[in-house]
């Protein structure tokens, strides 16, 4: 029964369907077959044959896999647009954090430091915090996308490409980006806060790039490197 259940849990997430649903799925066939095997062991049965008998009424895996797989509704969204989960949604989540990080940076210069020119000076105070939250937007939003990135690639057992599709654009737009905090001439006019890729020094951009990346990628691997060494249990 486990082996049966194992292999249906493989032959399912390789083929699109959503983690919950192949959880469901597998209570209720576990349930099912707790029932079968009564009914047989009720009828006479002994415990070896009851079981047998029981599993040869639920049917094999292909019969049982396919009964799931052919229902588009419990495809998951990484197997229907891997391209916009593995893609876009990074890089709209990685603009997000980088607006927030933006809007911290810029209300907190107005809030504690508004006679500064820029807000890049010691902070003291309830400023260390509010800065630190921007601090960790910026910088910890491409470490917990990357991962996030990997955790969805190893749980839907997607192609091995598909994570590298958003883990290398995140590492090198993070590895790149700058924020610039300036006070417009004159004294007292708007503070502007902004972020762009400069030309120069893209060498140090390049290595932070990579720095992230290997950050990022590495729990990945290790999985798959992990799975490939299980016997009986293909890589995806």
């Amino acid at each position: 029964m486990a082996m049966l259940l194992n292999d249906l849990r493989e032959r399912l997430l390789r083929a699109g369907v959503a983690p919950a649903s192949v959880r469901l799925y597998l209570a209720e066939l576990a349930d099912h077959l707790a029932d079968l095997t009564e009914d047989e062991r009720q009828a006479g049965r002994g415990r070896a044959e009851a079981d047998a008998a029981a599993l040869f009424r639920l049917g094999e895996a292909d019969g049982l896999a396919k009964a799931m797989i052919e229902r588009r509704q419990f495809q998951a969204w990484s197997a229907r647009a891997p391209w916009a989960i593995f893609g876009l949604s990074p890089l709209v989540l990685l603009a997000g954090a980088y607006l927030g990080a933006g809007l911290i940076l810029w209300s907190g210069w107005k809030m504690f430091l508004s006679g500064a020119d820029t807000p890049f000076v010691p902070i003291h105070g309830p400023a260390v915090v509010y800065f630190g939250l921007g601090k960790l937007a910026y910088f910890g939003a491409p470490l917990l996308i990357g991962w996030a990135i990997g955790l969805i690639a190893a749980r839907q057992r997607s192609n091995a490409a598909w994570p590298m599709v958003g883990l290398i654009p995140v590492a090198l737009i993070a590895g790149a980006v700058q924020v610039h905090a300036v006070r417009s001439p004159p004294a007292g006019a708007a503070y502007r806060v902004w972020m762009d890729v400069p030309l120069a020094g893209m060498a140090g951009a390049l290595l932070h790039s990579v720095e992230i990346f290997l950050i990022t990628a590495t729990p990945y691997v290790i999985w798959r490197l992990a799975r490939a060494r299980l016997p009986d249990r293909p890589a995806a």
